[in-house]
């Protein structure tokens, strides 16, 4: 539980009330440590991450605790410890979480960078082997793409099966 100034100072309020805006439009949070990262790192993630239609935030530790509160998320404070990156998303956490995995492991090669901590998804709260799990399961989109694979491949064939039958009698009626 965040700790409550008894005078909270007017700056603070503004850039809580901004964290609060900012969490507002989103449903999926995932928290990593970024200990190490280099400027051209954090811009290439977050380059990675605007393509997923997911941003990428820093914000004070405390800042975000009491902004999570305000929305009713209350287990979230142990991943806002140490320095801490939040990658937020409307849809498709899945699909962010994998770009964050990929690009630690990448980043991995140099040296550990970038910590997956955990994440809330739709204010259900993951650890980093849940998140990372997750992670794995294609995206909503990959789904779709895959369920209409699925049901085109018969349509297709039986329209292939029709014509050939069709152009058989076509044949046979010309003769």
């Amino acid at each position: 539980m965040a700790m409550m100034a008894k005078k909270i100072q007017s700056a603070k309020t503004e850039a809580i009330e901004e964290t609060k805006k900012a969490f507002a439009d989103y449903s999926n949070f995932i928290f990593a440590d970024y200990r190490g990262m280099t400027v051209e790192q954090i811009t290439s993630l977050r380059k990675k991450l605007r393509e997923q239609n997911a941003v990428l935030k820093v914000v004070k530790n405390n800042f975000a605790r009491i902004a999570f509160e305000s929305m009713d998320i209350n287990d979230v404070a142990d991943y806002l410890k140490g320095p801490t990156v939040i990658a937020m998303a409307k849809e498709d956490a899945n699909v962010v979480a994998k770009t964050l995995f990929d690009f630690a492991n990448e980043a991995a090669k140099e040296k550990p960078v970038l910590s997956v901590k955990g994440a809330c998804v739709e204010k259900e709260v993951y650890d980093a082997a849940k998140i990372e799990a997750f992670s794995k399961v294609p995206g909503k989109k990959e789904l779709i793409a895959m369920l209409m694979s699925a049901i085109n491949g018969p349509a297709r064939q039986l329209a292939a099966t029709i014509k050939a039958y069709a152009e058989k009698k076509e044949a046979e009626g010309s003769n």
